[in-house]
């Protein structure tokens, strides 16, 4: 006799772990795109440019599955905003940028953006939403 789990899951309540987590790589992947566009001087240093290459395709893929599950105009906004906010925390790191008090400032802005984009695509407000 042979058994098998399955996992009872309420219609209309799939599990969103998955495409978050796609956008999160694509972020990061992103990042890591931007700063090595930044190091192949406009694509005039071979190993920067293919990594920046690698990089591109990467995140753009992540992207992609995200974006088959989250909402194009919330998906594209959290991918652009984890973009930025990590080029500019890590510009200053691998290259000669700075962080200044009044970016750090509108990074913050940004950061608080993406979290309320978050939680207004929550399934709790979603339920709250349809109640009433």
């Amino acid at each position: 006799m042979t058994t098998t789990s399955q996992t009872l899951t309420p219609p209309g309540t799939e599990k969103k772990a998955g495409p978050w987590a796609a956008l999160l790589l694509a972020g990061a992947f992103e990042v890591g795109y931007a700063l090595s566009v930044n190091g192949s001087q406009g694509f005039t240093n071979p190993a920067w440019s293919i990594v920046a290459i690698v990089f591109f395709l990467f995140t753009l893929f992540f992207l992609s599955v995200a974006l088959k599950r989250i909402d194009v105009g919330i998906g594209y906004a959290v991918w652009a905003g984890l973009g930025a906010i990590g080029a500019a925390l890590l510009g200053p790191v691998f290259f000669d940028e700075t962080l200044t008090p009044l970016k750090g400032f509108w990074l913050a802005v940004i950061v608080t953006g993406v979290v309320w984009l978050k939680l207004a695509d929550s399934p709790k407000l979603e339920r709250a939403r349809a109640t009433n």
